[in-house]
């Protein structure tokens, strides 16, 4: 823990390291006299509010809806069992 608090690993690292990239590239190819990107401008906003609990019935209407998107049968009714 404690090395982990000198040196941090994991996602937050990895988000630094591929906003750096993301930067650098975006940098090269800007357009002369834009102004420039820093790693910030590439690292994740992650909306820290609690997401609101989706109801059993909205749980069933998505997968309905992917379902029917995908081309799947709805077998509920279908008998036989």
């Amino acid at each position: 823990m404690a090395f982990i608090s000198l040196e941090p690993i994991g996602y937050p690292r990895g988000d630094l390291q591929a906003a750096i990239v993301a930067s650098t590239i975006a940098n090269v190819n800007r357009k002369k006299g834009a102004k420039p990107f820093g790693p910030q401008d590439f690292m994740p906003q992650f909306d820290e509010r609690e997401k609101e609990e989706q109801s059993p019935e909205d749980i069933l209407k998505a997968a309905e809806m992917l379902n029917a998107a995908f081309g799947g049968e709805d077998k509920r009714n279908a008998g036989g069992g």
